[in-house]
């Protein structure tokens, strides 16, 4: 008999971990032994429980799914990452891998494909959601500089260059170079669709 493969489910909708680890406990070899709702608690349960996948999504409070998945490749060399996310942006794809991933997927994604990525990634293998590889080898690279990317996500609430120059501490000049930079290579009128451009292909 095949070893139970304990998982970590952290995903900050209730009702989504709650189907998904009831979705998850239905096999009859992966067991959920901690679920967490924000992204700087995944850390904390990975100590607290022997876990061999732990399963992250995107977009939470605290810490990104990103972030988190970082962390844990740090300290937990040999655990598996598995990030989902709602939205299937070839950059965030990209990003995933980055951070060490070892699959990514979307939530709608049966609940069959899940468990087997589960126990593909425990034996090895690598898994990407076939849509996602595709268009994120059509769209390329993100063309936006770390600090670009910074400056654009500050730039998202409205703030002027001023008050970006502050709380980046740079020059209104400097602010003012990177997002003209960041305008032209995403090839927009302004900032605003800057901003929006960078967010739908996961580039933020």
């Amino acid at each position: 008999m095949s070893r139970t493969i304990k998982v970590l489910l952290a995903e900050d909708q209730s009702m989504v971990r709650e189907a998904l680890a009831a979705l998850l406990g239905l096999e009859p070899d992966i067991e959920v032994v901690a679920q967490v709702a924000r992204g700087d608690e995944v850390l904390a349960a990975a100590r607290t429980h022997d876990v061999d996948v732990a399963l992250l999504d995107i977009e939470m409070p605290g810490m990104t799914g990103m972030e988190a998945a970082a962390g844990l490749r740090k300290e937990f060399p040999a655990l598996k990452l598995v990030v989902l996310t709602t939205f299937g942006r070839p950059g965030y794809l990209r990003s995933a891998m980055e951070s060490g991933a070892d699959a990514f997927l979307v939530k709608d994604a049966p609940a069959a494909q899940l468990a087997a990525a589960v126990r593909k990634v425990l034996a090895g293998e690598r898994v990407i959601d076939p849509t996602l590889a595709a268009a994120a080898l059509a769209e390329g690279a993100n063309p936006l500089t770390d600090r670009e990317r910074e400056i654009l996500r500050a730039a998202a609430d409205g703030s002027t260059n001023a008050e970006l120059a502050t709380v980046l501490h740079l020059s209104q000049g400097t602010v003012r170079n990177y997002l003209s930079t960041a305008i032209q290579k995403l090839a927009v009128r302004n900032r605003a669709e800057a901003v929006r451009i960078a967010r739908e292909k996961g580039w933020l």
